[in-house]
């Protein structure tokens, strides 16, 4: 029954996660796209695959996460397990955040297009 109860918690709190960090990069990442690509076309179709992959990506992380769950067995344990895993994904989201900015950054002259 913990194990359960861990998992429900564990799937909505990573979901919300995963889509409202998910619509804000979507939403700011546009002006920083088109600062940087001056074609607003171009732009919304690399933020709408940025978008995609990124969803991919979690929804994957969250499926494996699950299959490797340790088993629960108290309230002290639901808490834990939980947290861990929530923790592990949003290091992933910020890293994943920053190496996307990182990479835009340094290929942004190869990218500008006039």
């Amino acid at each position: 029954m913990y194990s359960i109860i861990s998992y429900v918690l564990f799937l909505s709190i990573s979901s919300y996660i995963t889509v409202d960090v998910g619509r804000r990069c979507y939403n700011a990442g546009k002006y920083y796209l088109e600062y940087v690509i001056h074609d607003s076309d171009v732009c919304r179709t690399i933020n709408k695959i940025l978008l995609g992959c990124y969803c991919l990506l979690n929804i994957g992380y969250i499926a494996i996460s699950l299959t490797s769950w340790d088993p629960v067995d108290s309230i002290e344990k639901i808490i834990t397990v939980t947290v861990i895993r929530i923790g592990n994904i949003m290091l992933i989201l910020s890293v994943l955040h920053y190496m996307n900015i990182f990479t835009l950054y340094f290929l942004r002259k190869n990218l500008t297009i006039k």
